[in-house]
């Protein structure tokens, strides 16, 4: 059997359809505000019989911290994967973000070590990826440099050493380096924002980019490596490196509005900053923008993906088609 923890997340949703699909059984841990029905839709989008194979999947309620009740649903396992995972990007947030990243998957990792799990895939960032010189891709060996860091990364760079501790200890595992994903059904968060903004026809964008990569490519590429030989590896998993100005440009046409036109000036985005900053102060929501996380709008960040394309002979799927997908269900749910 297989455990996934985070499974009501973007990732944590299509690696359990997959799974599903491909007749494995699984096992998966959900905290008591998660919202198990948003996984039933995700399985919706792809398949007919969605509540069939939803209904397959036993739930065990546990949280990273709570060790007996993650001890529990440990029995029978043989594959773990480690989706679960807190993303702020708010320096306020940074003690709550260890005590789920970081602390979270040292006791993930002591109970792969203590019940003996075949391997463990833990799905980590590009955040935690060292940062090139002279506008070279960023690989895998890249050193990793603390410094202008944001608290996510941080602490997934935390986890990581987590489990490569486990590995020194005598755990097979693989670490994998998603760029932004891309998928349906989570429009409020991570890469949905992209849609949500576009549908809202706003006219600026971040003059920046980053690598963007589909879920099910994610998920394949999961199994694939979990389902064999290669352990103690990390692996970038990035499609293609592309500005925000153009991903935002494919939703807007997807979706039917105008692109964005205009490019964020760096006083713009430190105004913003400036009134996200007040609006935390009067309502304590959160910080949204941040000093990094305008260091990462306004820069591009390329990384390779070289090595995992070596390692399983793959060629990622293009953006478009993920994002023609994506436009049609928001559209579906938004009419």
């Amino acid at each position: 059997m297989v455990l996934v923890t985070g499974g009501t997340g973007l990732v944590g949703s299509h690696l359990l359809l997959r799974l599903l699909q491909k007749g494995v059984s699984v096992c998966a841990i959900h905290r008591d505000n998660s919202d198990l029905n948003r996984v039933r839709k995700i399985f919706s989008y792809y398949t007919d019989n969605a509540s069939d194979l939803f209904e397959k999947i036993h739930w065990v309620r546990a949280d990273l911290n709570d060790i007996p009740a993650l001890k529990a649903a440990f029995e029978n396992i043989d594959q773990v994967y480690h989706t679960a995972a807190f993303i702020s990007f708010d320096p306020k947030k940074y003690i709550a973000l260890q005590k789920i990243n970081t602390e979270g998957t040292a006791n993930i990792v002591n109970l792969c070590l203590s019940e003996k799990i075949k391997k463990l895939c833990y799905v980590s960032t590009i955040g935690a990826i060292g940062k090139s010189m002279d506008n070279l891709p960023a690989s895998e060996e890249n050193d990793w440099i603390e410094r202008n860091a944001n608290v996510y990364a941080l602490t997934k760079y935390e986890a990581e050493m987590e489990v490569w501790r486990g590995a020194q200890e005598g755990l097979s595992m693989v670490i994998v380096n998603p760029g932004v994903i891309l998928g349906p059904g989570f429009w409020g968060s991570g890469s949905g924002e992209f849609f949500t903004t576009a549908n809202k026809g706003y006219s600026y964008y971040p003059p920046g980019g980053t690598g963007f990569v589909c879920v099910n490519d994610v998920v394949e590429l999961m199994i694939r490596l979990t389902d064999s030989k290669i352990q103690n590896e990390r692996y970038i998993l990035v499609a293609q490196n592309i500005s925000f100005k153009t991903i935002l440009t494919l939703i807007s046409k997807n979706l039917g509005k105008r692109p964005p036109r205009k490019e964020l000036k760096h006083w713009q985005l430190q105004v913003g900053r400036y009134f996200d900053y007040l609006a935390n102060l009067f309502t304590g929501r959160g910080r949204r923008i941040t000093k990094n996380s305008i260091k990462s709008l306004y820069q591009r960040d390329d990384y390779t993906n070289e090595k995992i394309k070596k390692a399983l002979d793959f060629e990622f799927k293009p953006l478009e088609p993920v994002i023609r997908f994506c436009c049609e269900r928001i559209k579906e749910e938004n009419p």
